[in-house]
This record gives C-alpha cells, sequence and structure tokens, in this order.
C-alpha cells in the first residue's frame, strides 16, 4: 500500500502544478499580454512566454496520468468508471485526456506551426484565450468534485 500513498502524493503534486500552471497562465499571463501588446502581436508575445511552460506542463501531465493509472490498477477502481456517483473520475480522465492530446500531438505537431504563420493573429490570440478559460473552468469543478468525490461527499 506505500506504493498508494507515493502515488497519490505525486498525483496531487503534479495536478497541483500542472493546473495551477494554467490558472496562472490563463488569469495572469494572458491579460498581461493582452494589455502590454498591440491585437496583432499579442500572439507572438505570448508564444515568447509560453515555450519555457510548456516543457514543464508535458512532465506534470505525464507523472498525473501515470500516478492516476496506478492508483486506479493498484487499487481495483476499474468499476467506479461504471457508476455515476464517481463522475469526477471521467472528467479527471477527459480532462488529462484533453491536455494530453494538446500537449504530446495537436500543439507540436500542427498549433505551433498553424500560430507562427497565423494570417489572424488577433482573433487566434483572442480563441486561445477563450479556450483557456473554458478549460481552467472545468479543471476547478473537476478538481472540487474529485476532492469532494474522494472523501466521501
Amino acid at each position: 500500500m506505500d506504493d498508494i500513498i507515493l502515488a497519490r502524493a505525486v498525483h496531487v503534486l503534479a495536478v497541483l502544478v500542472w493546473i495551477g500552471g494554467v490558472a496562472f497562465v490563463t488569469l495572469v499571463v494572458m491579460p498581461s499580454v493582452r494589455a502590454a501588446n498591440p491585437p496583432a502581436e499579442r500572439l507572438a508575445a505570448f508564444h515568447r512566454l509560453e515555450g519555457r511552460f510548456a516543457a514543464q506542463a508535458r512532465i506534470w501531465v505525464l507523472l498525473a496520468g501515470l500516478s492516476g493509472f496506478w492508483m486506479i490498477y493498484r487499487a481495483q477502481m476499474w468499476d467506479r468508471f461504471f457508476d455515476l456517483r464517481f463522475w469526477w473520475m471521467h472528467a479527471m480522465v477527459g480532462l488529462w485526456a484533453v491536455f494530453a492530446a494538446m500537449l504530446f500531438v495537436i500543439e507540436p505537431l500542427f498549433l505551433h506551426r498553424r500560430m507562427m504563420t497565423s494570417v489572424k493573429p488577433a482573433a487566434d490570440f483572442a480563441r486561445m484565450e477563450t479556450l483557456h478559460r473554458i478549460l481552467l473552468g472545468i479543471a476547478a469543478v473537476t478538481v472540487l468534485g474529485a476532492v469532494a468525490g474522494s472523501h466521501g461527499f
């Protein structure tokens, strides 16, 4: 059982840094970029800052996924996915899958190239900002549900 305790600690740390990073980017970095740059330059300004965070986000998302899978596997919690009272388990996996797809597939293979050659950088930045806000909202609901649900609520 010590491995489950370690996995839970790694999982909480990974989610904390990952979602905390998303919150920082969404609530601090993007509004700062918007305030400090004209619309046509916002996308480029954001990419200058975002590159350093993306590599860290990949590590934390990977650790969150591996530790979460390990806890489900070791504690044999597969049946929770068939019980709607554990909706937050589905939300965690879904949120993780969206971020994993973005960070490991969509962003490096397609999105970076598209953003670097954007013909509408102002619109792309606005769309990216909206998407970040939506994902942060979903993440907040998921974290609240997961903490409450894992403690019996």
